[in-house]
């Protein structure tokens, strides 16, 4: 049946691209990258990519292709081969359109733990999720199952409650592991960016003067992480023998800051902008929800503009900024080595000053 295998949906994505190296460097296991294509040709322009990208490795690495949105998606994957699962694959903006939360995320998930229970050899299983499956609850968010009961603020966040709800009501009979993921900001410490979401986008708006509010309090708990840090968390927590448990990829309230020193950090970064600072952009003020509500609807009835687009963008994930969260990750900390948590002001410091200077990746590093 050849080698024991590790399956990594989404492996051209950006979490799943940073554990095909790391498993690729790291093991000795031959490693098979999933990704979503439409046609052999897309897939075959990916699998230049990856054959340029991991030549060093070739004799280890394999590809292969489908689409979650299909009847049969790892149709190309012999289920006899794999000995572990990495699902990193799914659409993770906090504006996805509730069809595709569903197609995707939800029922994309289920196709490939149906294809997990056929893996009689299958050692252990990844879901990745996030610490917004937690939705609009606030308080204590412990490593255990979320009812859902409090709601979610968007399609996404709703999309990786119902797909660990799946996992746990239908298929825990896997040796499963959920990773539950907080906001990554940065590649590393350093602040470098390759990736750019909701932060980056509204930390843009507020730079050049798009946006004059932010939904939610300054006491707000903000939790971001890097992606080295995922990347790091998973590959350990995948490589231990312990399995049904859920870990919070985050780090905790304390460790953490809030929406409040998050923006001031920000201005004092912009601040040493010169242009910034010539057009004296004020700091954003924090509306209640129900004023913010009001606004997003009477800006969304006047159609396009660019007010409307500055506003829509951080309408999605609005809500959450009301949301305290106490983040807890006893269970992540203990099964990481040396667990310790970088210093949130120092990254949002470096992580502001490399969007500023290159103005979000517009123009290069140096």
């Amino acid at each position: 049946m050849g080698a024991k295998k590790v399956l990594i949906t989404g492996a051209d994505g950006y979490i799943g691209s940073r554990l095909a190296r790391k498993y690729l460097e790291q093991s000795d296991a031959p490693v098979i990258l999933w990704v979503r294509a439409s046609d052999a040709g897309e897939f075959q322009a990916k699998r230049t990519n990856f054959e340029r990208a991991y030549r060093d490795f070739e004799p280890r690495m394999s590809s292969c292709w489908g689409d979650l949105i299909n009847a049969d998606p790892f149709e190309s994957v012999d289920p006899r081969q794999v000995q572990k699962i990495i699902h990193t694959a799914s659409v993770t903006r906090f504006n996805l359109e509730e069809e595709t939360a569903r197609r995707v995320n939800i029922e994309g998930t289920e196709k490939l733990l149906r294809f997990a229970s056929r893996c009689d050899r299958l050692e252990s299983l990844g879901l990745l999720s996030t610490v917004y499956a937690s939705g609009l609850k606030s308080g204590v968010i412990e490593e255990a199952p979320m009812d859902g009961t409090a709601g979610f603020a968007n399609h996404y966040e709703r999309s990786k409650w119902a797909s660990e709800a799946t996992l746990l009501r239908e298929f825990d009979h896997l040796p499963w592991r959920i990773l539950r993921v907080a906001t990554v900001i940065a590649d590393s410490e350093d602040g470098r960016v390759t990736q750019y979401n909701a932060f980056h986008n509204t930390l843009k708006l507020f730079f050049y003067g798009l946006l004059s509010l932010i939904p939610g309090t300054p006491e707000t708990p903000v939790y971001f992480v890097t992606g080295e840090f995922v990347t790091d968390s998973v590959f350990t927590l995948m490589n231990i023998p312990a399995s049904k448990a859920i870990y919070h990829a985050a780090h905790t309230e304390k460790e953490s800051l809030t929406l409040g020193e998050l923006i001031n950090i920000a201005f004092e970064v912009f601040d040493q902008d010169e242009d910034f600072k010539a057009r004296r952009i004020l700091k954003p003020l924090y509306p209640d929800a129900e004023t913010f509500d009001l606004l997003v609807d009477g800006v969304t009835a006047f159609g396009g503009g660019i007010i409307n687009q500055a506003v829509s963008s951080v309408a999605p994930f609005g809500k959450q900024l009301f949301i305290k969260k106490d983040i807890r990750n006893s269970r992540l900390a203990s099964a990481l080595p040396g667990y310790t948590a970088p210093d949130a002001r120092r990254l949002i410091r470096n992580t502001c000053q490399y969007l500023v200077k290159t103005r979000w990746g517009k123009y290069p590093e140096c």
